[in-house]
């Protein structure tokens, strides 16, 4: 039992046989055993940029991360059942929302341009390499089918009780759980005839009741796992390696010898369609390698975003990154002695930086203190001659929603920016003009955005982004698939 590799996606189960990754994850199933799979894209949800339809839409960014994770772990879970393993999946409840198509329609000209994103139907059972043609339906009234079931009914015996149907699928699959009034289905088997592996579709189970959770009587340890949680996770673990015994025990698939692979046993149909098959997998090669050369790019212009939420060096390269567009030459200082964070100079004058980024609080004077030594430091090399203009940029309460947050800088920073004559730049605003310039040159509002860090003392607040010629209408009625 214990040399089983299980692994868990969407939720996890507080023990320590089992591993968990989240659904944005680019992990391969075939280093497990035994998978259990939810369809929760909740965190998409949350990040919706507008709703269509009644339904919840996503940016041009979060259908592309969405529909490249669904197919992600459609060719996962396919690929692991065909090499013997077994995936359950919990049927969560059926999230519809809208994603972008990437096509645009245009109407109107000049100032009157009107934009169009074309959107289209999409779910989270797309990451589930099955037609189940769910539909939302709750209850938890289930009963094992007369056929098929003999493989869950230990697990089912254990947790029919804490099992409840968020969706009936209309599926020509085998059926496995019935509801007892109407038996509609509920719950699903599907085996490959050449491969020991199976994908078992179950009423959906709250693996995060409050009950398995240590409450504020112990502050301590509030939010880990009690003892009623290892006891579950410690059930769950054997029900599903006797479950995945119990369907090796009925009719094991012999692996082909390698004998058999000889070209003389195989038929010419197969010969003819094996050829198609390699035409076509060079094709995909093909196309792969132009998919993963765009998703780079993606990720590579996607980066910006690091001046909303990060911290570290990944918040200074995105600094850099910004300054680099609003005009700046910049670099980074470091000869074994001294080290600036960001060194960046244009016509209009030269300035030296330094980040923080701060989880739940303001930025303070600490990094003052730094920037005021490396301004010292800057000024005693030969080839200057001036004191550089000082820069903090700090990404305050960075995990925060942006319209939530307090005053990004303390009232003892603000104060001693004041006495020093430096410039505070809250990332999130540097962020706003960063991205209006990288979508559209504009060299005057650049050089007013160079202008207000280097002439600011204080909070730096930027110009206001010019409006847009053109408008994107994210609410159009027009939808195509």
């Amino acid at each position: 039992m214990g040399n089983k590799k299980i692994l868990t996606i969407g939720f996890s189960l507080a023990d320590d046989q089992t591993e968990y990754c989240e659904f944005d994850s680019d992990t391969s199933l075939l280093d497990w055993d035994i998978i259990l799979f939810q369809p929760d894209i909740i965190d998409y949800i949350r990040r919706r940029q507008s709703n269509f339809e009644g339904k919840p839409c996503l940016s041009d960014d979060e259908s592309f991360k969405l529909k490249a994770q669904s197919e992600h772990w459609r060719r996962e879970i396919k690929a692991a059942v065909d090499h013997g393993k077994l995936v359950l999946v919990f049927l969560s409840e059926l999230t519809p929302l809208s994603i972008a198509t990437g096509k645009k329609e245009f109407s109107g000209t000049g100032r009157n341009q009107k934009v169009t994103r074309i959107v289209t139907d999409y779910d989270n059972y797309q990451s589930i390499p099955l037609d189940l043609k769910p539909i939302n339906s709750k209850g938890k009234e289930i009963k094992l089918s007369a056929k098929n079931s003999e493989y869950i009914s230990s697990y089912w015996q254990e947790f029919s009780s804490v099992s409840s149907y968020k969706v009936i699928v209309d599926s020509k699959l085998r059926t496995c759980l019935l509801t007892k009034h109407g038996d509609k289905t509920v719950g699903t088997i599907y085996r490959p005839e050449h491969s020991n592996g199976a994908l078992i579709c179950l009423p959906d189970i709250d693996f995060y009741p409050d009950s398995f959770f240590i409450g504020e009587e112990d502050e301590e340890n509030e939010g880990d796992w009690n003892s009623e949680a290892k006891q579950f996770a410690s059930r769950m673990i054997k029900a599903i390696i006797s479950m995945d015994k119990s369907l090796r025990s009925f009719g094991e698939v012999t692996p082909e010898p390698e004998w058999v692979k000889d070209t003389k046993y195989r038929l010419k149909q197969e010969k003819v369609a094996s050829q198609k098959l390699l035409k076509i997998e060079e094709k995909i090669e093909i196309v792969q390698a132009e998919k993963e050369t765009i998703i780079d790019e993606v990720k590579d212009l996607g980066k910006l975003r690091n001046l909303l939420f990060e911290k570290g060096k990944p918040l200074e390269y995105a600094i850099l990154e910004a300054l680099k567009i609003i005009g700046f030459k910049v670099s980074q200082f470091d000869d074994g002695e001294s080290e600036f964070d960001a060194v960046f100079e244009s016509k209009e004058g030269r300035l030296i930086g330094e980040a923080e980024g701060k989880d739940n609080k303001a930025i303070n004077i600490d990094k003052l203190r730094q920037l005021a030594m490396n301004i010292h430091e800057d000024l005693e090399r030969d080839e200057v001659n001036e004191p550089a203009k000082p820069v903090l940029f700090g990404n305050s309460y960075r995990l925060q929603p942006i319209d939530e947050r307090p005053e990004p800088f303390t009232m003892k920073c603000i104060s001693a920016a004041a006495t020093s004559s430096t410039a505070l730049v809250f990332t999130p605003d540097l962020f706003c003009i960063a991205k209006y310039l990288k979508d559209k040159r504009d060299a005057k509002y650049a050089t007013k955005c160079r202008k207000a860090i280097l002439t600011s003392i204080g909070r730096v607040n930027f110009p206001d982004v010019p409006q847009e010629a053109v408008i994107e209408d994210e609410q159009s009625k027009s939808k195509k698939t």
